[in-house]
């Protein structure tokens, strides 16, 4: 059997995701297919890569050689697409939850008068780079620290945190709360995309239950559902209305930094005036980036 990309994608999300179920989420697609894509991949190396049980996924010492070479292989393969794509008359800005939230419009409003013959298109992609080490975007709007040396980052502002509750909650009736008003309730998270970690309650009590999410249509149907709270940017409850789902500014939380980010070797031709445009968007002054 040959090797083929669908095999090294497969590798590389399970190790990254740390289970088959949530490496299957995040390539959009079956546990039962990323489990026959690592089978697959052993087989065409002939070696085992990973150690399974039923709760842990580990990786073995060959596996951990094949793993470097995966994401290499990977990455040049994403590189290429990014050379053949440049013919394209569009800048594309990914990102993981929400674009620039209240902010999107007046962007692409100055874009289109800034440059005029390429249209400035937004794209889903519910991954850590939200969509650049895929090739879906030449730029990303990135919430969470990215210390990954291929990408580089320049922060254009910061948003204000709010609390997401069903409107049969109790909570909803509130036109403000804080962080303690959801301490009793289950607090759904996205670890690998998402803003919130238990330790923004610290040094208060923390959530009574976190339940983990992958994305924000399954962190909405849950909150939807009244079956757990949220908290999230100021952006996702802009972009992000959903029938069931109130949404409430939180009190007393630190902002949240937002950052454009970009292959560092490989930056767009028209970076500087996207950077430029989005700070002046937030009202961030220029030197305001990492």
């Amino acid at each position: 059997m040959d090797l083929q990309l669908r095999h090294l994608r497969a590798l590389v999300a399970v190790v990254d995701a740390g289970t088959f179920t949530d490496a299957a989420t995040a390539l959009n697609t079956s546990q039962a297919a990323v489990s026959r894509s690592v089978a697959a991949c052993e087989q065409a190396l002939g070696v085992r890569l990973l150690q399974r049980t039923t709760r842990h996924v580990s990786v073995t010492a060959t596996g951990a050689q094949v793993l470097a070479g995966a994401r290499r292989v990977l990455d040049e393969v994403a590189h290429l697409h990014r050379i053949a794509e440049r013919t394209r008359t569009e800048l594309r800005v990914g990102y993981a939850w929400a674009a620039l939230g209240k902010h999107t419009r007046r962007l692409q409003r100055s874009w289109a008068g800034v440059r005029p013959g390429i249209p400035l298109v937004f794209v889903q992609t519910n991954s850590i780079t939200a969509g650049l080490s895929e090739g879906a975007a030449d730029v990303a709007v990135i919430r969470k620290p990215l210390d990954d040396p291929r990408f580089a980052t320049a922060r254009i502002g910061a948003e204000s945190r709010c609390a997401a509750v069903s409107t049969e909650n109790p909570l909803a009736r509130r036109r403000t709360l804080r962080l303690g008003d959801l301490s009793r309730y289950t607090v759904a998270i996205d670890a690998r995309t998402g803003t919130t970690t238990p330790d923004l309650w610290s040094p208060g009590p923390p959530p009574a239950a976190v339940r983990p999410t992958h994305g924000v249509d399954e962190w909405l149907t849950l909150i939807a559902a009244n079956q757990a709270v949220g908290v999230t940017s100021e952006a996702t409850a802009n972009q992000n209305p959903r029938p069931g789902v109130a949404y409430r500014m939180l009190r007393r939380t630190p902002p949240i930094p937002v950052w454009l980010a970009w292959w560092r070797d490989d930056p767009p031709a028209e970076l500087d005036d996207l950077v430029r445009l989005s700070r002046e968007a937030y009202g961030a002054p220029p030197e305001d980036a990492l």
